[in-house]
C-alpha cells in the first residue's frame, strides 16, 4: 500500500499538492513528514521571536460584536482566533482596520472586509464573519493605539493629492 507526504496548498481559484513524496515504506514517509513538521516549526519560533509587541489573545469580551458595529470601515476590527492558524492567533495577526469592501458596510449583500493588519501594514481580505468585532478603546494595546495613528496620517496623506487634483479640474 503506499504512502503520500505532500504539502498541500489553497488559494480562492485552485489547489494544489507540492513536493509529493510517494512511497511503500511507512516509516520512512512518517519520517519526512516529521522532518517538515520540524521545520515548520522552527520557522513559527524564529516568526514569534521577531514580534516586538506583547503576544496577546483578543477575545470577543474585549470587543463590541460585529453586528452592533453598523459600518465598520475605519474601525479597528479583531478577527476571531478560530479563523486563525493556531499559531497566528494573537494580537499581532488579529487586529486590523477596515478600509472597504462590501461586507464592511452595514445591511449589505457581501461579506468581503479589505483591511490592513495594525501590526505589519500588510493589506488583506477578510469576511465579516471572521470578525469578532470592533476592539473596545479601553481593550486596544497601546503599540495598537499608536500603528492606528500611523495609518491613518498615511492613509490621509494618499488622499490627500487626489482632492488637490479635483480641485483643479475644470468641467467647460
Amino acid at each position: 500500500m503506499p504512502y503520500l507526504c505532500a504539502f498541500y496548498v489553497s488559494n480562492s481559484i485552485m489547489e494544489s499538492y507540492q513536493e509529493c513524496m510517494v512511497g511503500d515504506d511507512y516509516a520512512e514517509i512518517m519520517e519526512l513528514f516529521a522532518d517538515r513538521v520540524k521545520a515548520q516549526c522552527v520557522k513559527v519560533h524564529g516568526e514569534q521571536e521577531k514580534v516586538d509587541v506583547p503576544r496577546e489573545k483578543i477575545t470577543a469580551d474585549r470587543c463590541i460584536p460585529t453586528f452592533r458595529c453598523g459600518d465598520i470601515v475605519g474601525k479597528v476590527m479583531a478577527v476571531k482566533p478560530e479563523a486563525l492558524r493556531p499559531e497566528y492567533r494573537s494580537a499581532e495577526h488579529q487586529l486590523i482596520l477596515v478600509t472597504g469592501g462590501n461586507g464592511a458596510r452595514e445591511r449589505s449583500f457581501g461579506s468581503a472586509c479589505y483591511c490592513i493588519t495594525l501590526y505589519s501594514g500588510e493589506h488583506e481580505r477578510w469576511e465579516r464573519y471572521d470578525l469578532a468585532g470592533e476592539v473596545k478603546p479601553e481593550c486596544l494595546p497601546e503599540w495598537a493605539k499608536e500603528r492606528f495613528a500611523e495609518i491613518q496620517k498615511q492613509e490621509a496623506a494618499k488622499a490627500a493629492p487626489n482632492q488637490n487634483q479635483n480641485k483643479d479640474m475644470e468641467v467647460r
